[in-house]
């Protein structure tokens, strides 16, 4: 039987899953991260930007390779990277999903079984238990995703196609992408990933899991997936440009909870919105403003309807586009441009019984809509 590399695809010709693919709820806190052993060092050459000075990636890459590891299953590969001083390693959910074994490698060559103890299927997230003497646990210092640029200079490291220890560099490309997630809705329809980061950095099947840095050796993302037209010879993925990141701000706020319990619900607002409006759909709807989330559908019951916004009902001129629906513009006073930058607050800032306030636009009026939280079904 052939292996798998947990490739999922996603866009028009090949989009594929990278492997062999802050605050605390109000009713989910998340557990303190136990005492764990020393993290490695900041670099000590440049706090703003070390890689700016000879030698400053080659320092960055002996400063944080001993935290981070390879991953091998019964189905496939992947990367991955030491969370505390436990022994809990932090990958995606697709490398480990299905495996019977899971093996761990660290880049000082010793190796361990792991034990799955959480997973997360909404952000392609797991966490994995090894028993390693403290000398092989490296815990790496996790940054601060919201503080990210674009154009900001990025590294990952992992194990791509097998090849451990692997390095390569790039720029953060863009913010706040979203990716459809492993978890679906009752009817089949995938939910939502949000607070995505773009990276330009080569990835690719391996790298999945992986962590992505600054050039201050803060984790800042987790590699997930790349969008590429390109494959081997073998049918593999390759890197096109285009890799997409877990934001490190949502691993914050999500890992303990998943070492505590096994899993993480996520807010259910129970919309559905186009990713961005174009002229001719501003137009056609009559629309004052061009940016901001236009409701397409709200799901029956769900908190959305409850609170009262409205979606389209109207036909138009443009087909399956309905007019009349609410155009939300704001999320607790802070202005959207699009679905996706509603999606990233909300995931990254709140969780299930919490209260939001949308600020939306219905014709000239605009309303604020209080809505309370549910968890994704």
């Amino acid at each position: 039987m052939k292996t798998k590399r947990s490739i999922l695809a996603f866009t028009v010709l090949i989009a594929a899953m990278l492997a062999c693919q802050s605050l605390p709820l109000s009713n989910q806190q998340p557990a303190s991260v136990a005492e764990s052993v020393q993290a490695i060092a900041p670099i000590i050459s440049n706090a703003e930007n070390p890689a700016s000075q000879s030698g400053g990636l080659v320092a960055l890459y002996e400063n944080v390779s001993p935290g981070t590891v390879a991953i091998i299953t019964d189905q496939g590969q992947g990367s991955g990277f030491v969370y505390d001083g436990q022994g809990h390693v932090i990958t995606n959910f697709h490398v480990v999903e299905g495996a019977t074994t899971i093996e761990v490698r660290f880049m000082s060559g010793f190796m361990s079984y792991g034990t799955l103890v959480g997973t997360d299927t909404d952000s392609d997230l797991a966490i994995i238990k090894v028993d390693a003497p403290a000398e092989e646990l490296h815990p790496l210092p996790l940054g601060d995703s919201d503080a990210l640029k674009v154009g900001q200079t990025v590294v990952a490291i992992g194990n791509p196609f097998g090849l451990d220890g692997t390095m390569t560099v790039g720029i953060i490309s863009a913010l706040g992408r979203t990716l459809d997630a492993i978890h679906e809705t009752p009817d089949g329809r995938p939910f939502t990933a949000g607070d995505i980061i773009q990276t330009d950095a080569a990835i690719n099947p391996g790298n999945s899991g992986g962590p992505l840095f600054n050039t201050n050796g803060e984790v800042v993302g987790i590699n997930r997936a790349i969008r590429t037209v390109s494959s081997t010879s073998a049918g593999e993925p390759v890197n096109s440009g285009i890799g997409f990141a877990i934001s490190v701000n949502m691993v914050k706020r999500v890992a303990p909870v998943l070492i505590e319990t096994g899993k993480y619900d996520y807010p259910f607002l129970g919309i559905s919105s186009m990713d961005s409006l174009s002229l001719e759909v501003v137009k056609e709807l009559g629309l004052s403003s061009f940016t901001g989330a236009y409701v397409t559908d709200v799901v029956a019951g769900g908190p959305a309807e409850q609170a009262g916004i409205k979606a389209g009902t109207t036909s138009t001129a443009i087909t399956g586009l309905f007019g009349g629906g609410d155009l939300i513009v704001a999320i607790d006073g802070r202005d959207i441009r699009t679905f996706d930058e509603l999606l990233a607050y909300l995931i990254t800032n709140k969780g299930p019984g919490d209260t939001v306030t949308l600020t939306v636009l219905r014709g000239s009026e605009k309303v604020d809509v209080p809505i309370k939280l549910d968890k994704r079904p």
